[in-house]
């Protein structure tokens, strides 16, 4: 099942992405790196490149900082903490699509919580999903909402493995809590912290399921993620071969941030 489900689609779509496949036609030739220069000439796949890394460097700190914070809240020993633990949890369990339509009703210009909070304390309310400007940062606000409950617990158990003894030494020689957390918390997360990093841009980079329900990769384009532009490529206009070349030029780019984040970042993990 590995080969037939992982292995052949791997390879057949680098195949096809040398070819005008297109699944209405039975002609479907061979076209070289025809996909791959037509991708790299396209104003529209640079627009989304651009959409995408917009949303990356969004949403992976918000999520980080979100997540920690709610992770120093949670690692208390008191009565009732586990209850606090699975409401924190719950909307990572959540399906993405039920998530994004309650969001859609949040952001509603019309008869949305936002605006009715904002007409309540006398303000105009505002086109969150219809605004150029505004609709990403709405997605970045719901899918930190959404995704930050895992994020949380994995830090939960980063905090778990430091010693008490580190800390009660460092209160013992006059530490703060400041101090506490910047020099012995933050150091020996940092291996916690570099993998929720590199799995969230991962992840962010490969965003799909919200911007289908809410936005369409709208208004005017602005929320137009490259897998959003694959998909439109592929199951929209047909053109699998020039989606399957998007496919393989987001895997590289995956694949070099990656290495890149483990050259870089990598230096400042303390493993021991």
């Amino acid at each position: 099942s590995i080969l037939i489900f992982t292995f052949f689609p791997v390879i057949f779509s680098f195949y096809i992405s040398f070819h005008k496949y297109d699944y209405l036609s039975a002609n479907r030739p061979f076209v070289g790196f025809y996909n791959y220069v037509r991708m790299f000439t396209n104003e529209r796949f640079w627009q989304t490149l651009a959409n995408s890394a917009r949303y990356t460097l969004g949403i992976v700190p918000l999520n980080i900082v979100c997540a920690l914070g709610l992770a120093l809240l949670v690692n208390n020993k008191v009565p009732g903490i586990n209850i606090f633990r699975t409401a924190y949890f719950s909307p990572v369990v959540t399906s993405s699509v039920a998530v994004a339509m309650i969001w859609g009703w949040i952001f509603d210009p019309a008869f949305g919580l936002l605006n009715w909070i904002l007409r309540l304390v006398g303000l105009k309310g505002l086109t969150w999903l219809g605004d150029p400007k505004l609709a990403m940062w709405c997605l970045v606000v719901m899918a930190t909402w959404n995704g930050v409950g895992y994020n949380m617990m994995i830090f939960l158990a980063g905090l778990q493995g430091i010693p008490q003894e580190y800390y009660d030494a460092a209160t013992v020689d006059g530490a703060n809590s400041l101090q506490r957390f910047r020099h012995i918390t933050l150091p020996l997360l940092s291996p916690t912290t570099f993998f929720v990093f590199i799995t969230g841009v991962i992840g962010a980079l490969q965003v799909f399921d919200q911007i289908w329900v809410l936005t369409k990769g709208g208004p005017a384009g602005s929320t137009r993620t490259i897998v959003y532009y694959l998909w439109e490529q592929g199951f929209t206009n047909f053109d699998m071969g020039y989606a399957s070349a998007i496919a393989y030029v987001l895997f590289v780019v995956i694949f070099i941030l990656t290495l890149i984040n483990w050259r870089v970042a990598g230096k400042f993990v303390h493993y021991q």
